[in-house]
């Protein structure tokens, strides 16, 4: 599983693989409690084991995005809806400076619908 995990980042062509990796290091890094595996052939993060968000590229583009799990209960201008109901994307330039403020600013955030039980974690 692991192997297959870095994979996903390996096989990757710059700049995308160094950009996911960034993104996964700063996604880790918000809380202890957060643990990596894979769904759907991409990164999964969870809190507390609940699914949390994903690291994705989009398939026309090629660039990547931070697709938030719970998006539809967080604002935030950078975060687009699209045709989803319940998650949004926080799309990033591979090529530009990651705005790194606004990332920890959404995944906080995020965090704190389960941290305050506003979505259940299963215990």
């Amino acid at each position: 599983m692991l192997e297959q995990l870095y994979n996903y980042y390996l096989n990757k062509d710059e700049p995308n693989k160094d950009c996911l990796l960034a993104l996964r290091s700063i996604i880790l890094n918000q809380d202890k409690d957060i643990t990596e595996t894979q769904k759907w052939g991409a990164p999964c993060f969870c809190y507390q084991k609940k699914m949390f968000c994903y690291l994705w590229t989009d398939k026309k583009t090629k660039e990547p995005y931070i697709l938030m799990v719970e998006g539809k209960h967080l604002d935030h201008p950078q975060l687009e809806e699209g045709n989803r109901t319940r998650m949004k994307i926080f799309r990033v330039d591979p090529n530009k400076d990651l705005p790194i403020k606004a990332i920890e600013h959404i995944l906080q955030k995020a965090l704190d619908l389960y941290r305050k039980g506003r979505i259940k974690i299963k215990t």
